[in-house]
């Protein structure tokens, strides 16, 4: 039975949009600020508001990814999608920077870039206008009323794919449940990774929703991927040291992750620490930190070989971690040890590295949980348990292979989803 529209949605959704408007100097004014350091947000600004080269009147597919991790989820997609439809254009819109540089770096100019409009009324409907989608198909959880408002009004089918919502996001979304119903309604078809997504889409009045999987697990990992990591390993880090890799590390995990790391070095003397923090702002201050605490430092955007008393290798270039996790013996998954969240885990356990991850993965419960199930993953609450399983998995190599090879056929399992998002896509345009 359909409810009736509920009159508290406009409402919100006026407050909403009054909101962001009075915001809108400021967005752009901290755009400004950022260019200072990357020109990139000065000179692509209009695209914010919608300003886009026009594509061709035949329309295109669109594929929004808002960062670095839903960009890296939706390769696969967009891979499939170029290969299926080679005729029709492919717009990807992220709305980081960061998100940018990965799709640029995976995918060139195979498909065109540009940044998502602000969720404002006007700026929506100029980036509709000039991309003319005849589908777009949306990431994870980067729901926007205005946008998904006037794709309804305009007969743009949207496809929520890999969706996923935390118990805590939905808590939030359920404050605004009025305004929440109806953005949702606006949805063609929500394809959650789980049943407990799934639920929790529906419980906040979702009403076409499907569980498809997670595209997490379709990656597809480059032939060349593990001998290009043996040859970094041998190149530049060491070919007889241990390598721990500590991946997408967020402000607030540095700092016990180089705790555990001293505490290792004086079994360990010949371990090397591959530190990639998550955003390339913090490249500068993560290295300042690792000096202060008094390692000796390599950077991999300056290109100079470990010396063996070389302690921490720093990872900072973009688009280079699935090399990074392959050049590694050992991996910990960042965002995790502070509420972030968690990362994606699935990469270094597809790699068939024993994998370890704080006690925040909100964000990737059920494949935290498939690893921890199949013993190919070990959570950790703070610097000591860190040290500890890393010593653990240093003890006993033939343990930790085991483990990845554990955590590699978890992957391998719950392959699917990429066929199951496909064929929706397919059904979507031909309504």
């Amino acid at each position: 039975m359909n409810r009736p529209p509920d009159w508290r949605a406009p409402l919100l959704g006026g407050l909403y949009t009054g909101l962001l408007y009075l915001a809108l100097p400021l967005a752009l004014a901290r755009l400004h600020w950022r260019g200072r350091r990357d020109s990139d947000h000065r000179r692509r600004w209009r695209e914010r508001l919608g300003f886009i080269p026009s594509l061709p009147p035949s329309g295109c597919l669109w594929v929004h990814a808002v960062s670095v991790g839903e960009a890296r989820a939706a390769l696969p997609l967009i891979r499939a999608l170029r290969a299926r439809y080679p005729e029709t254009p492919l717009l990807v819109t992220t709305t980081t920077l960061t998100g940018s540089r990965q799709v640029q770096a995976a995918l060139g100019d195979r498909v065109r870039h540009v940044y998502a409009p602000y969720d404002l009324p006007g700026a929506a409907r100029r980036f509709l206008r000039r991309a003319r989608p005849r589908l777009a198909v949306i990431m994870e959880t980067e729901l926007w009323p205005n946008l998904l408002r006037r794709c309804a009004q305009t007969g743009i089918p949207v496809l929520v794919a890999n969706a996923r919502l935390s118990e805590r996001s939905a808590r939030g979304y359920a404050r605004i449940g009025p305004l929440t119903r109806a953005m949702l309604r606006d949805v063609s078809l929500i394809a959650a990774q789980a049943d407990a997504d799934a639920e929790r889409f529906r419980g906040l009045g979702a009403p076409r929703v499907q569980v498809t999987g997670n595209l997490k697990y379709d990656l597809t990992l480059p032939a060349t991927l593990p001998e290009r990591g043996r040859t970094l390993r041998h190149a530049l880090l060491g070919a007889n040291r241990p390598v721990w890799i500590a991946a997408s590390t967020h402000a607030g995990e540095e700092e016990p992750i180089l705790a555990a790391f001293a505490s290792l070095r004086s079994r360990w003397p010949a371990l090397l620490l591959l530190l990639v923090p998550r955003h390339p702002e913090r490249f500068d201050g993560v290295a300042a930190l690792c000096r202060e605490r008094g390692f000796k430092l390599a950077r991999r955007g300056e290109g100079r070989a470990c010396e063996p008393n070389t302690a921490v290798f720093l990872g900072d270039t973009m688009g280079e971690l699935l090399l990074f996790y392959a050049a590694a013996d050992i991996a910990f998954v960042g965002g995790s040890l502070v509420p972030t969240g968690g990362h994606n885990v699935l990469e270094p356990a597809s790699l068939g590295l024993p994998v370890l991850f704080g006690p925040h993965m909100f964000n990737f419960t059920e494949a935290g949980q498939r690893l921890l199930e199949a013993e190919a993953a070990w959570q950790v609450s703070d610097a000591s348990d860190l040290a500890a399983a890393v010593e653990r998995l240093l003890a006993d190599p033939a343990s930790g292979r085991a483990a990845g090879q554990r955590g590699r056929a978890v992957v391998e399992r719950h392959r699917g989803a990429l066929a199951a998002s496909l064929a929706q896509i397919e059904r979507l345009l031909v309504q």
